[in-house]
């Protein structure tokens, strides 16, 4: 679904709000004047009549996630020095590549980061806008975490200074401190093994058979398909919400296996 070819930014900034509000006025506000000069100019009345109404909910979470996860990845390439050509390929290859998006989706993408580059907007604001959006909804949440490890390992090593964006994003989020570890094992061991089995499911492996059954029962709740579509997450990026759906059902059977659970 190309979602994103159904809006026109002129009104994003304002009913957005914050600093994510402000990378997508940035970003997309000169769309909506162009909607405007092709409007005076058409018979077409489609992109102007949009331009005049407030987003709708679906489309405010949509977007709110879109331009929070992208700016957050251009403070993240800042975060050791100045954006360099292989972090900048890291990101246009995540665009590219991980997400499935259509071409209108990949452009706007693009001109968030490049707007969130240049523009006001600290990790913390952001961070603290998207909590505020889905602090209700933590496998979103987990999702922005998991796109950010994505690309900062991209090189295949994690700096300090990433390493200190990712875990104040986590603290934001209000996830606790070995959250953090638990996410590097995983991204740094190249088969799920059993340790790395524990920490996709939020564990250690001194956590007992009930523990186990019931993160596991909750993560795929969160997680299911289902789930993340009525949460209002863009479609695109429920291609990566179906991958850790998976994740977590081979995590669990490992285990059970492991430990002989029925």
């Amino acid at each position: 679904m190309a979602w994103f070819g159904k809006l026109i930014g002129g009104v994003l900034g304002f009913t957005l709000g914050g600093p994510i509000g402000l990378i997508a006025g940035i970003a997309f506000g000169n769309l909506f004047d162009n909607a405007q000069n092709y409007d005076n100019n058409s018979s077409s009345t489609k992109y102007y009549e949009f331009g005049q109404r407030r987003m709708n909910r679906v489309e405010q979470r949509n977007m709110l996630f879109f331009v929070g996860v992208f700016s957050l990845l251009a403070r993240l390439t800042q975060a050791d020095s100045e954006v360099s050509k292989e972090e900048r390929a890291a990101v246009n290859n995540f665009i590219d590549n991980e997400l499935g998006l259509d071409f209108s989706s990949k452009e706007a993408a693009r001109r968030v980061f490049e707007a969130a580059l240049v523009n006001g907007g600290t990790v913390e604001e952001f961070a603290k806008q998207l909590y505020s959006g889905f602090n209700h909804d933590p496998a979103i949440l987990q999702l922005t975490i998991d796109v950010l490890f994505k690309v900062a390992i991209s090189d295949g090593s994690l700096s300090i200074e990433e390493e200190n964006i990712i875990k104040q994003v986590i603290a934001i989020f209000r996830f606790s401190p070995s959250y953090f570890q638990g996410m590097k094992n995983k991204y740094f061991t190249s088969n799920i093994n059993a340790v790395n089995s524990y920490s996709i499911l939020g564990l250690t492996k001194n956590a007992s058979d009930a523990d186990v059954k019931k993160a596991y029962r909750k993560l795929s709740i969160e997680y299911h398909p289902d789930t993340i579509a009525s949460k209002g997450l863009p479609e695109e990026f429920s291609k990566m919400a179906t991958s850790k759906f998976r994740e977590i059902q081979e995590a669990y059977e490992k285990i059970k296996k492991e430990r002989n659970i029925k």
